[in-house]
């Protein structure tokens, strides 16, 4: 089911350097990534939108792809590494990219896909994002929050509720975590935070933990996919996050702005700042089409029975 729409940015334009548009050699546009999970649907949709945009690749322009493969250390000399190719532009997915792209250099231009652009302090404002940034919010710490009500609605016996947030992503999860505090038990369910470290033995320690004492466990989008996947199959532990890549490869819930399009209208960002106008002058732009999606194979692989109510509200069923 396709129901809500996506509200559009609008702001004024001025010179960014010379417009690349027209010129000689194809544009160079680097992509940060933490994942490879997170990389073919965003690279799929980057680059169809370019191309409704009349840009062809190899012939206007050329993607340099970096991922850090989960390992969110990584990132800062992969956008150093950008920086030295001398890209025209940086495409950033998810906090962590964003800032490392932006502490990497306050000249090439970045264009942010992140959880809370302004929360997390990675723009001015949404309307005047100041500096060489701007790009699409995710509203990720209400989509986040929005998966303990639905595993209310999934699961009516649920009472405890996970919260693994990552600790190698403070900028967000501080936020997360206030966001938790501040909306406390409201709806009758218990979120417990707890924050993981940096250490892949320390996620699944704390994992198995979690998974001897909750109901179910929502974690934080920037944790790595795939090995979440592993978890939460091997202690079959009802899951959720903002992410729909998790739905995708075998996770049981996702909920979030619809992905897809966020990576598509990222192109509509590079193609402006490639004809010449300012990151400091592009609003950010706010999602208003979220996306359910549910695993119905995971859901019995789990002994799962979920509401027919619940799955007619799904946007997306997968079996």
């Amino acid at each position: 089911m396709k129901r809500r729409a996506f509200i559009a940015g609008l702001g004024g334009a001025a010179a960014w350097g010379p417009a690349a548009f027209g010129q000689s050699r194809p544009s160079r546009i680097g992509a940060l990534v933490i994942g490879n999970a997170d990389s073919p649907g965003f690279q799929k949709e980057l680059r169809e939108g370019l191309r409704e945009l009349g840009r062809i690749e190899g012939r206007d322009y050329l993607i340099e792809l970096r991922s850090a493969e989960g390992q969110l250390g990584r990132l800062p000399e992969l956008a150093a590494e950008l920086v030295r190719l001398d890209v025209d532009v940086i495409v950033a997915l998810f906090t962590p990219c964003g800032r490392a792209a932006r502490d990497a250099t306050r000249e090439i231009p970045i264009v942010i896909i992140t959880g809370d652009p302004l929360g997390t302090g990675l723009v001015k404002s949404l309307s005047q994002p100041g500096a060489n940034v701007t790009g699409l919010s995710q509203m990720a710490p209400q989509t986040h929050l929005k998966c303990a009500e639905l595993f209310r609605d999934m699961l009516p016996a649920a009472r405890r509720i996970g919260l693994l947030a990552n600790g190698a992503d403070p900028l967000f999860s501080d936020l997360l975590l206030e966001e938790v505090r501040r909306v406390g038990s409201a709806n009758g369910i218990r979120v417990e935070p707890v924050v993981v470290v940096r250490s892949p033995e320390e996620l699944e320690t704390t994992f198995a933990t979690m998974a001897k004492q909750m109901d179910a466990v929502i974690f934080q989008a920037s944790l790595p996919t795939t090995r979440m996947v592993e978890l939460t199959t091997a202690h079959r532990l009802p899951s959720a996050t903002a992410l729909r890549e998790f739905a995708e490869i075998g996770g049981l819930m996702s909920y979030q702005a619809d992905t897809r399009l966020l990576f598509r209208r990222a192109a509509g960002f590079v193609d402006k700042i490639l004809r010449g106008e300012r990151p400091a002058e592009i609003p950010i732009e706010q999602p208003t089409k979220f996306e359910l999606v549910i695993n119905l194979k995971t859901a019995k692989a789990l002994g799962m029975t979920i509401p027919e109510s619940f799955l007619l509200r799904a946007d997306e069923v997968i079996e």
